[in-house]
């Protein structure tokens, strides 16, 4: 199997992002930028890896991220037009952004709230997201990407709820040449971000509110959460607010605005 092409992204992408480095393998692409941050890396540093050996997504949990089966890949931003408030909808802005991607490559694929990228008739979880705050003066996050292009085997379990992983290639990808799609996905997320940033970090601002809700499959289905501190919601999905909060409606009537939690799909509403 093919390496990714260093050059080639470095090429195609000039003007895009300060730096590209691809690295045969780490424990975790967004602990790697972490840290530079601190040692102060430029915004929109790019680190993609063949292979991590630590890969996490939300809560912790373990990211399968085998060598030469998908794309690992983590951008530091340092938005200086963003505030702090507007911080969380950046995982919707990297959501669109891979929706871009699979729509250009032939996959059929949806989006779940908050950061989940799901792929095929039965959905199953293609790629996922994790953004987390990074230091630096003003806003600075890492934002991380895991993309599935090539199956990972038998061996990796299922995410909450039973959500099995799958790949672009088991859904019929136009390429699952991974230096063509990270140049897209790369691509596609510059011109996401920039109008992110234009909008001060606002969806509705940035012209993006409508299509992640198009895209966003939790929208009108009774769902089940998992909160931080052990506490679960289940309710109806109603909408999402500008910022990227999810409103949940719950059974006795009443409006929760949620900021992050592990979402399960249960049915659709009628």
């Amino acid at each position: 199997m093919t390496e990714i092409d260093a050059a080639r992204l470095r090429s195609e992408l000039a003007g895009s992002y300060a730096d590209i480095d691809v690295v045969p393998t780490t424990g975790s692409t967004n602990a790697d930028l972490l840290r530079a941050a601190v040692e102060g890396a430029a915004d929109r540093t790019v680190l993609i890896a063949e292979e991590q050996t630590a890969g996490v997504g939300r809560r912790a949990r373990a990211w399968a991220s085998p060598k030469e089966s998908g794309i690992y890949l983590s951008v530091l931003l340092r938005p200086r037009e963003v505030a702090f408030a507007q911080a969380g909808s950046l995982a919707m802005v990297a959501g669109l952004a891979l929706m871009d991607l699979t729509t250009d490559l032939g996959v059929d694929a949806a989006l779940k709230w908050p950061n989940d990228v799901l792929a095929g008739p039965d959905r199953g979880k293609c790629a996922g997201i994790l953004a987390e705050a990074a230091s630096g003066d003003g806003l600075s996050v890492v934002l991380g990407i895991g993309l599935n292009v090539r199956p990972l085997g038998q061996d990796v379990p299922p995410g909450p709820g039973g959500l099995r992983p799958t790949s672009l290639s088991e859904h019929g990808a136009r390429t699952t040449d991974r230096t063509e799609i990270a140049v897209r996905l790369l691509s596609a997320l510059a011109d996401r971000e920039r109008r992110w940033r234009a909008g001060h970090g606002d969806l509705a601002e940035a012209g993006l509110f409508e299509d992640y809700r198009a895209h966003c499959e939790t929208l009108g289905r009774q769902v089940r959460i998992m909160l931080p501190g052990d506490k679960t919601l289940v309710g109806v999905a109603e909408d999402i607010d500008a910022a990227g909060q999810l409103i949940v409606v719950s059974d006795d009537g009443r409006r929760h605005t949620v900021f992050a939690g592990d979402v399960v799909h249960l049915r659709a509403v009628p």
